[in-house]
């Protein structure tokens, strides 16, 4: 019987590292892992359509989805999930204390379709009142400069964004004080090399992240793993094997965050961690699959859509191969 060769493009997490490492296969398949950073991998993905089966953008992947230019198709393995109040990077020295002193203020964005983004600012709205149109957005690469959106961008009649210089970076323009503050994941040099004046729009993060959990029973999504669909189209039963795969390999990792005789990582007290998450979010607290998370997936497919990446809501139909949408029972 010939195997599908399957090429599978995602980052070296520890819910994905058993797919990595050859513990867990995909069925019927011979496949070859690279591990990428995220980033690498959306350009290669988005750009070049490298990959067959690949970590992809949730906000990007939901926009050339709706607009039909996606060649992928998702599965609901959600292999990047993070709250994001820990996100927003501010001058300390502007006034800046809650969300609401964001109002009419310049803010810096990696790409403003960036899923991180997206949270955050459905997350200031719902929450705290700040609207998109309150802020003049400035995008471009965060250490290095020249970096652009993936993909074209129909803003809503009020929202301001415009890119920084051609040789700027906004770690820098944050630093400088030309900026008043910065959405990113990634936690700029200017804060990690402690520079004067900037810090963080809600230091107590943690506290502030479990409080929104508890009301909104959201646990935002990052990212998606989507899988080549013309292969789908030849091979109907790949959905289902890989997403059973994806599977499995979480379920290798679970166990070894409860590991307390010889630590896996070099946290002293990441047990006691794991014990408190589970008590606050259930044992399963990072589901995969549809059902579990439809408050998620309901908040972000409605930001997409009042935001202006996508010209409807689209369909979780849409988003997911059907046959992942529900698994056999004995």
């Amino acid at each position: 019987m010939t195997r599908l060769p399957l090429t599978i493009a995602c980052w070296d997490y520890d819910r994905t590292r058993g797919l990595m490492d050859g513990r867990v296969g995909v069925e019927g398949c011979d496949v070859t892992y690279l591990p990428l950073s995220p980033e690498e991998v959306f350009f290669r993905a988005f750009r070049h359509h490298e990959f067959d089966v690949t970590e992809l953008s949730f906000s990007t992947y939901m926009m050339t989805r709706q607009r039909g230019t996606c060649p992928y198709i998702a599965i609901p393995a959600f292999v990047s999930r993070s709250f994001r109040h820990s996100a927003i990077f501010i001058r300390t020295d502007r006034g800046i204390s809650k969300p609401q002193d964001l109002k009419g203020r310049v803010v810096g964005v990696p790409e403003y379709q960036v899923t991180a983004a997206l949270w955050v600012r459905g997350m200031l709205k719902d929450e705290y009142g700040v609207d998109p149109a309150d802020i003049d957005w400035r995008s471009g690469g965060i250490e290095e400069p020249g970096r652009h959106e993936k993909a074209d961008l129909k803003l809503p009649q009020g929202v301001r964004l415009s890119p920084i210089g051609p040789d700027q970076t906004l770690s820098g323009l944050l630093a400088s004080g030309e900026i008043d503050a910065l959405v990113t994941p990634r936690a700029p040099t200017c804060f990690t090399r402690r520079m004067p004046n900037i810090g963080r729009l809600f230091p107590d993060y943690r506290a502030a992240e479990k409080a929104y959990w508890q009301k909104t029973r959201i646990f935002p999504i990052m990212h998606v793993i989507g899988i080549r669909e013309s292969l789908v189209e030849r091979n109907p039963w790949l959905p289902s094997s890989v997403f059973k795969a994806f599977i499995q390999a979480k379920a290798l990792a679970q166990p070894e965050l409860h590991q307390i005789a010889a630590l896996k990582t070099m946290l002293p007290w990441v047990v006691a961690e794991v014990e408190e998450t589970e008590a606050l979010m259930g044992p399963d607290f990072w589901a995969y699959g549809v059902e579990p998370n439809l408050p998620t997936l309901d908040a972000i497919t409605r930001y997409s859509f009042e935001q202006g990446m996508i010209g409807r809501k689209v369909t979780l139909d849409e988003l997911f191969a059907p046959s992942t949408r529900e698994r056999f029972k004995i």
